[in-house]
């Protein structure tokens, strides 16, 4: 593909909210990118620059089973079904060395995995 298509696509894909794309084209050329970053639309370059962030601070994207052990999590916090948490946290105790899961989690599940000792309580918060 050349890089006038590949703006294009970038932009088109940006424009019909496809993410999962973009962020295909983005990491697929990467380098190209980086050289002309400014021909780069306003959305199209925020997300160039946080893919580029998060690829350059060696942050890892989660994995499609990491993502449905946080939906799960999360579901069964917001049910207060604490049965299925605890599971759920016993199966899957190294998705939480990460202190970065945090920003995926909803309220109840944060009050509940510190109340379980899961996560530690943030003291700026």
């Amino acid at each position: 593909m050349d890089f006038q298509e590949l703006l294009k696509q970038l932009n088109k894909s940006i424009d019909s909210l496809d993410l999962v794309s973009a962020r295909k084209y983005i990491e697929e050329n990467i380098e190209v990118l980086t050289k002309n970053r400014q021909l780069l639309r306003g959305n199209s370059r925020a997300m160039f620059d946080l893919i580029k962030q998060k690829k350059d601070t060696g942050e890892k994207a989660l994995s499609r089973h990491e993502i449905n052990v946080i939906y799960s999590i999360n579901s069964y916090a917001t049910k207060f079904d604490l049965v299925g948490l605890k599971l759920v946290v016993n199966n899957n105790p190294e998705l939480f060395i990460n202190e970065g899961i945090k920003n995926y989690l909803n309220a109840d599940a944060k009050t509940l995995l510190q109340g379980m000792n899961v996560l530690h309580k943030n003291p700026n918060a």
